[in-house]
């Protein structure tokens, strides 16, 4: 009976996520600033020398290849944290039957030997242990194996118990004994159609504060005495989405090398006379519940900093541990390096479509901002699965 509980949560919070899925607003890069700091026509060269060189297409979704342990991560604190939750995440999906992704056939069974063989590096010889896996690289983007990361982070919004002058805007739950059609953002928040229904969850001091949590999925709200909850996504009005940013732009209000959530705030700020009308363009609604947990995505399980990725699910299983090689920025958004990261696929997003774009959570406030801003650039992804026969690592190529 537990078994069977567990499996209908996984599906209810896989529901649940896939209910709202916005696309991010991103702060994308010029097209020559990524054929200087990550161009989409050539990958790594595992090779002593470092020198890039042209990628072949590739004509199938995963192209099989060996590891070397040089370019392996070590299996530290926080990667031993990921893959523990990666466990329990395959423990509360239990599905039966194995997953055709592209080429490849991927079962539950793999992906948690997978975990095992790496939890077991921890103590053992790092070498060794690669020599179980095999490794399948994705073919990205661009079939040259080059796949788009942004990140995402967790906000952390002050807000009040009580509505006041400084914390006027409501953050709402979802409204069950709804009748009909759920109402738009204007309708919420312009029209003030819940109000007095006993949905306020507390109060904001902005409506971009309460729109970028949404567009994250989940926030901490702090109150004024210090305490913090974290307050999770609950459901949607169904409302197409529709980007700010878009807007922004089509109204001539910015260019398409300032369009990001931080630059839209500023200009909110700047210009509060504009808030209805830029943020009603977009009727899609997120409405929250508090809980008393660590940020989760839609696995159900908590997130790990610069660990967890968001993803397409029909490309990469919920479940997966990859290789990444994670682009690395300097100050001014330029690629410097890319350094080798293990991350596992637990949440889902609107943005994260097709087999070239995932998304990296960065972990929470001003820090993860921080980092998920900087993130638009390009690397590579290897799933990681059992080796198929005990022959030796080769490097990859």
């Amino acid at each position: 009976m537990n078994k069977i509980i567990l499996s209908l949560l996984f599906l209810a919070g896989m529901m649940a996520s896939s209910c709202y899925q916005p696309s991010l607003e991103k702060n994308l890069p010029l097209q020559s600033e990524l054929d200087e700091a990550s161009p989409l026509v050539v990958e790594h060269d595992f090779s002593s020398n470092g020198k890039k060189h042209s990628a072949p297409l590739q004509k199938e979704l995963y192209a099989s290849q060996a590891i070397s342990a040089a370019h392996f991560p070590e299996i530290t604190e926080s990667v031993l944290t990921a893959l523990k939750q990666q466990k329990k995440l395959l423990k509360y999906k239990k599905r039966k039957t194995p997953q055709k992704v592209g080429n490849l056939m991927v079962s539950n069974e793999q992906l948690q030997k997978t975990a095992d063989i790496l939890m077991k590096a921890k103590n053992g010889d790092l070498a060794e242990i690669i020599h179980q896996l095999d490794a399948h690289k994705i073919k990205g983007q661009d079939e040259r194996g080059n796949v788009h990361f942004t990140g995402y982070y967790t906000p952390v919004l002050p807000v009040s118990s009580v509505q006041s002058k400084e914390f006027p805007y409501p953050i709402y739950t979802f409204p069950q004994d709804w009748q009909g059609v759920l109402p738009s953002r204007k309708e919420i928040d312009g029209d003030l159609v819940l109000k007095g229904r006993n949905l306020e969850l507390a109060y904001a001091k902005s409506l971009i504060d309460i729109y970028i949590m949404q567009i994250q999925g989940s926030g901490i709200v702090e109150y004024e005495d210090g305490t913090q909850e974290l307050f999770a996504f609950t459901g949607s009005n169904r409302k197409s989405y529709a980007s700010i940013g878009t807007y922004m732009l089509e109204k001539g209000l910015t260019t398409p090398q300032h369009v990001s959530l931080q630059f839209i705030k500023k200009y909110l700020r700047e210009h509060p006379e504009k808030a209805h009308e830029i943020l009603f363009s977009n009727p899609s609604y997120v409405f929250f519940k508090p809980v008393n947990s660590m940020p989760k995505g839609a696995g159900l399980v908590p997130l790990t900093e610069m660990h967890s990725i968001a993803v397409d699910t029909r490309y990469i299983p919920m479940g997966s541990i990859l290789l990444a090689s994670v682009p690395v920025v300097d100050n001014k958004n330029k690629v410097v390096n890319h350094e080798y990261r293990l991350v596992v696929a637990q949440d889902i997003g609107g943005a994260i479509k097709g087999p070239g774009h995932v998304d990296l959570y960065t972990g929470v406030g001003y820090e993860g901002r921080r980092q998920a801003g900087r993130l638009h650039h390009y690397g590579n992804l290897w799933l990681l699965l059992p080796a198929e026969t005990e022959n030796p690592a080769l490097a990859l190529k």
